[in-house]
């Protein structure tokens, strides 16, 4: 009885270390002991940039959350792409997370050699904010509403321009969206980026720029450019006298820009909706909301699911138009 109890028990220890062989470490790992070291937040932009500050504003939220260190770290480059390479390369134990802007579900349609698979290799877990833009032109342009610009730009096809911050960002693209919804051409002058495009728009060497409230709202209120419209469903509060682009007879025409976070692909379910729950504990935190708010953007921390949806029909979207407009970085 006692041999073979013993060869039971050796056949039944064998059998679980078996099984335990085949999961992956991090997920052996339960989210139990997590964290106990410090986390890293990727920012695919450099310091002082939208993305950049609102990492910041959430850091002190999570670190109280997680009961440790919040490292920021930028990795500027290629349009987000290096940091992206960055995640899909690191462990995924719950500790290197991504946060970055909306050029995400576009970068495989203008970087044809990324040594990884966007919708595979970086697991969306929300889509935290979004900015609502802003049409602006510069004083020297003669109109004052967005039908106004459409018939300025129709009356000279090609003449007139429009800045972004680099080709491919969601500023260019949204903007051709435009143009086709509106049918007037005007020519792509791009920047690297925001506040090199806004300088040239207020200098007069640029008509237009569509551009994130953050940046919009500071010079429009200071009267340096016009802000014609927004593409929010509602007024701004900063800009009380600026319709919005429903108002102005394009109701379909209301894009966001947005910041995303992601973690390697097999991070573990439970440590995933462990990192959602912080970022959603700290998106209600009343001095993040007061930043976000001086900042023109709006907390949504949409649920993993949900973001994972939205980035494979972005994807789908964005590969079409810029297909189409033969876009090439």
């Amino acid at each position: 009885m006692k041999k073979t109890l013993s060869c039971r028990a050796v056949f039944t220890g064998l059998l679980s270390a078996s099984l335990l062989a085949t999961v992956p470490l991090s997920a052996q790992a339960t989210d139990k002991d997590w964290p106990s070291k410090p986390i890293r937040i990727i920012v695919a932009f450099a310091p002082g940039g939208l993305t950049d500050i609102i990492a910041r504003t959430f850091q002190p939220s999570l670190m109280e959350t997680f009961g440790q260190p919040v490292i920021i770290e930028n990795k500027p480059a290629a349009g987000g792409t290096v940091a992206e390479a960055q995640l899909a390369g690191s462990e995924p134990d719950g500790y290197t997370l991504l946060m970055t802007a909306d050029g995400v579900p576009a970068n495989p349609h203008l970087h044809s050699h990324l040594n990884y698979d966007t919708l595979t290799d970086l697991l969306p877990v929300s889509q935290l904010v979004r900015i609502p833009l802003v049409m602006l032109v510069n004083q020297q342009v003669p109109v004052k509403t967005v039908g106004e610009l459409v018939d300025y730009a129709r009356q000279s096809p090609g003449r007139y321009s429009y800045a972004s911050p680099g080709t491919g960002t969601s500023n260019h693209l949204y903007f051709e969206v435009f143009k086709d919804m509106a049918k007037f051409d005007m020519i792509h002058a791009p920047y690297k980026g925001g506040s090199p495009a806004m300088n040239d728009l207020m200098g007069g060497h640029v008509q237009a720029l569509l551009i994130s409230g953050t940046l919009a709202v500071p010079q429009a209120k200071g009267g340096k450019v016009k802000a014609l419209a927004v593409t929010s469903s509602e007024r701004l509060a900063d800009l009380p006298d600026v319709p919005t682009f429903s108002e102005s007879g394009y109701a379909e025409f209301a894009p966001h820009q947005w910041t995303g976070l992601y973690v390697p692909k097999d991070t573990p379910q439970p440590l995933v909706e462990r990192i959602y729950d912080a970022f959603a504990k700290a998106a209600n935190d009343p001095d993040v909301q007061k930043r976000l708010k001086e900042l023109n953007a709006e907390p949504i921390m949409t649920r993993p699911d949900e973001f994972k949806r939205f980035m494979a029909d972005t994807h789908g979207l964005m590969g079409n138009l810029i297909r189409t407009k033969q876009i090439t970085k």
